[in-house]
C-alpha cells in the first residue's frame, strides 16, 4: 500500500504557472508508475499526465506542451509542473500511483491522495 500527500495548489491567474507535489510513502517509490489526475466541479475525473518508473511520460492532449511531469527518486516525490494555466484547468489534481508495468489512464486502480484544489482566474 502506498499513501500519498499531494500539495502546491492554490490560486493563480490566467497565464500563470505553479507546481504541483505528491509525496509517497510505502511500497517503493521507483517501482511505481504515478499519474497525476484532475477533476472539475460537475465532471469525470480525467488523465492529465504519467510517468513510468523508467521516466517515460505522457499526457493528455490539452495540457501537453504546458504541463511537465517529472519525479525524485530519492524524494520519493512526482511533481506536475503547469505553466500557461487557463480557467479550464481549474480542478482538483489527484495524485495517483500505480503498478509500474500495468498502469492506465482510466485511472481504476492504485493509491490515491486526497487531492489538492488548483484555480485559475479569469
Amino acid at each position: 500500500q502506498v499513501q500519498l500527500a499531494e500539495s502546491g495548489g492554490g490560486l493563480v491567474q490566467t497565464g500563470g504557472s505553479l507546481r504541483l507535489s505528491c509525496a509517497a510513502s510505502g511500497r517503493a517509490f521507483s517501482t511505481l508508475a504515478m499519474v497525476w489526475f484532475r477533476q472539475a466541479p460537475g465532471k469525470e475525473r480525467e488523465f492529465v499526465a504519467a510517468i513510468t518508473p523508467f521516466s517515460n511520460t505522457y499526457y493528455a492532449d490539452s495540457v501537453k506542451g504546458r504541463f511537465t511531469i517529472s519525479r525524485d527518486n530519492v524524494k520519493n516525490t512526482v511533481y506536475l509542473q503547469m505553466n500557461s494555466l487557463k480557467p479550464e484547468d481549474t480542478a482538483v489534481y489527484l495524485c495517483n500511483a500505480q503498478g509500474g508495468s500495468s498502469w492506465t489512464r482510466r485511472g481504476t486502480s492504485g493509491s490515491w491522495g486526497q487531492g489538492t484544489q488548483l484555480t485559475v482566474s479569469s
